[in-house]
């Protein structure tokens, strides 16, 4: 075999295994490197391509790929110009859909951005062997339609349909019930259907809720916006849950939220964690509910209102839902009561993988040691909102749970602010890949081996925690000397092999409006080699807030990641004044300038900017300097700015020579209406995309 294997070239592997070797490869700029090396690969790749997102120009019909007849998943979403009628833009809209079907035969699976019902009744009839359908539209639906008018056509020609998601389609939560109970058969077809309303503040109805889960008993995957507020019509409460249990008793997702919920407000730290109202769940309810899913392996419960002493309930989750790796709850009480840590309550089930805890007013550190006792398997632990749990408590469950734990959040969390969190991961440092924390640079008033001990018998029992780090630090000293290891080649069990968080490639980061991120390094993440994408998330009332003292939000610091190369920075929370200033205060072109400066030093392939916004207006703006500052980043392959923006601005991005994918997304509802209530109209888009594209822009790969 030494002897030929010179003679063998790599076209001699049989077609069969080099399909399977190019399908494995889900990368989308990898595979269309792949098909550059030759004509064989270039057929191959084509062949295997399974899922294919459209991007140009609707109007530009001879850039139609045609050469993608395999794929099975078509996201028809993002073609430009975003938000307009997918079909509009054509002088014969039939034609156009059936050269679409030509191109894609094979698909299965589609995304489509649906403004008005025509849309859907012209694709509809060209795909008859639908299984999955996602519907998006950020735009407000139109009033003078019928109820259920933007289903029709999906379940008239869709007689295959699995699988439906609308939590991006804003619509009236009257529209559906009507539409699946007229079309019984494929609302017995349907196996996983999502209506979270990201898109609106309604939620469904008690009676909108049963109605549609009395359609379809077969759904193994229900996500949806309810009411819990026992004050409105319509609320859910016990009555409402046992009926779904037993309308759709073959779940194994079950995501219920209240509507409030999906506002993301950020909580007041300094109440004490329980609203007003209770919600209307008994602990009798909960546990005949579990006993009424057997099959349940995810279940997400964020009802917003207080259900209290929870953990009776949550002690039949391990036994009448074996399956359940996943679980979420919001504004549960009493989930552990973690007497001389001991597991009971949520730390009985054994089988979990992923753990959300949020607003759980009554959670403490010995309840988080009784967790991570009774939960060994956890790979993923996030706490939102937990107003007596300290670094303590976080930093015995991640020394308990270091061998499994890769994915940690602490957000909103009273006793944390950014250094208290990292210390009390510093267990899993090594090993952690996705993280959140809040960039909170305050001093914490009570030290964390102090806050929440509410007696004299409590400060007894409470150590100090860096003394135990030290002491455990000092054993596994000895150990090595003993093994005559060194210290960085111990295995699994060693704790602080390294300062360096060597696996962390997904870091997300909450910052208040006026704060810096300039901390964050000396806070200890300096040293993440890993590091591809960051995300954060700046929120607060500049209205209220002085001019900025510094030029920058701190955005350079980032350099210090070699690999960092993408970038999602959401200034949506910022409210201010996009227009002229009362006097005294600052516009928001000011403190975009403020949150972009510094930006152009980072290596950045691909940035997702969400513009503050003014909400007196309904405006979400790419300002001048804003504009400026992105022109300078030279090494952007991919820009999509979700608001509007000035043509004018938008032609300064060409400045970025590597620069290949742009668009302008007003993915916020209610998205403007029209062009005269927007900056980037059809033709001003049209006349940057030809410009984006032109053949004088030479990119260098």
């Amino acid at each position: 075999m030494a002897g030929t294997s010179s003679y063998v070239h790599f076209h001699d592997i049989p077609n069969v295994v080099l399909a399977i070797i190019f399908s494995l490869v889900a990368d989308t700029r990898t595979r269309n490197v792949m098909s550059l090396v030759c004509l064989k690969w270039h057929l191959l790749e084509r062949s295997t391509r399974k899922s294919l997102t459209l991007r140009g120009n609707i109007r530009d019909l001879f850039l139609l790929p045609t050469c993608f007849r395999a794929v099975t998943h078509l996201d028809l979403s993002l073609l430009s110009p975003w938000g307009h009628p997918l079909l509009d833009s054509s002088s014969n809209p039939l034609f156009l859909t059936q050269l679409l079907r030509h191109a894609f035969p094979s698909v299965v699976s589609l995304v489509v951005y649906i403004r008005n019902p025509s849309t859907l009744h012209l694709l509809a009839p060209q795909w008859p062997n639908l299984r999955h359908v996602k519907l998006i539209r950020w735009h407000q639906r139109l009033p003078t339609e019928p109820l259920g008018s933007d289903f029709t056509a999906l379940f008239e020609h869709f007689g295959m349909l699995s699988s439906l998601d609308v939590s991006l389609f804003h619509s009236w939560t009257e529209d559906l019930p009507p539409a699946i109970e007229a079309y019984p058969l494929i609302a017995a077809s349907l196996s996983h259907l999502n209506i979270l309303k990201h898109s609106s503040a309604e939620g469904f109805k008690s009676h909108e809720l049963l109605a549609i889960t009395a359609s379809c008993p077969n759904l193994r995957k229900l996500l949806a916006t309810c009411i819990f507020d026992h004050r409105f019509i319509g609320f859910v409460g016990d009555q409402t849950l046992l009926a779904l249990a037993s309308n759709c008793p073959c779940l194994s997702l079950l995501h219920l939220v209240d509507a409030t919920s999906l506002s993301n407000i950020r909580p007041d730290p300094n109440n004490e964690g329980y609203t007003s109202e209770d919600a209307s769940i008994s602990h009798t309810t909960l546990g005949d509910v579990f006993a009424g899913l057997p099959l349940l392996e995810e279940l997400v419960l964020d009802v917003c209102y207080n259900v209290r002493d929870a953990w009776p309930a949550l002690e039949l989750l391990n036994s009448r839902c074996p399956k359940l790796k996943a679980l979420k709850l919001g504004q549960f009480h009493g989930i552990c009561r973690g007497i001389d840590a001991q597991p009971d309550g949520i730390a009985l089930c054994q089988r979990l993988e992923s753990l959300s805890i949020k607003n759980s007013a009554d959670l403490t550190d010995k309840a988080l040691e009784a967790i991570s006792l009774g939960c060994p398997r956890l790979s993923k632990f996030e706490v939102l909102g937990c107003k007596k749990i300290t670094s303590k408590g976080m930093w015995e469950l991640t020394h308990a749970l270091r061998k499994t734990l890769v994915h940690v959040k602490i957000s909103f969390c009273k006793n944390f602010n950014a250094v208290s969190s990292l210390q009390a991961i510093e267990p899993i440092r090594d090993r952690i890949e996705r993280l959140h924390i809040d960039c909170v640079w305050d001093t914490l008033d009570n030290s964390e081996n102090q806050t929440g001990c509410s007696s004299s018998q409590e400060l007894g029992e409470s150590y100090n925690l860096q003394a135990r780090k030290r002491d455990m630090i000092r054993e596994e000293k000895r150990l090595k000397k003993k093994s005559k290891f060194h210290f960085h080649d111990v295995g699994e069990d060693n704790l602080f092999s390294s300062r360096t968080w060597s696996k962390l490639h997904h870091l997300s980061l909450w910052i208040g409006v006026g704060e810096l991120l300039t901390p964050l390094s000396l806070a200890g993440l300096d040293d993440c080699p890993a590091l591809e994408e960051i995300e954060i998330k700046i929120e607060g009332d500049s209205r209220n807030q002085q001019r900025p003292c510094m030029d920058s939000v701190g955005l350079r610091s980032l350099a210090c990641y070699p690999r960092l190369s993408r970038m999602l920075l959401d200034c949506s929370g910022v409210i201010g004044y996009a227009l002229t200033a009362p006097p005294g205060h600052t516009d928001l072109s000011l403190w975009e300038r403020f949150f972009l400066n510094g930006i152009e030093i980072l290596n950045l392939k691909e940035l997702n900017y969400w513009p503050a916004q003014d909400m007196d207006v309904n405006q979400r703006s790419l300002f001048l300097p804003a504009a400026a500052l992105l022109a300078q980043c030279g090494s952007l392959r991919k820009l999509f700015i979700h608001g509007t923006a000035n043509e004018h601005f938008m032609m300064f991005l060409l400045r970025i020579p590597t620069l290949r994918d742009v668009q302008v997304r007003e993915d916020y509802y209610p998205a403007p209406e029209n062009d005269t209530s927007t900056e980037m109209r059809v033709e001003s888009c049209r006349r940057f995309e030809d410009a984006l594209n032109s053949s004088n822009r030479h990119i260098p790969d």
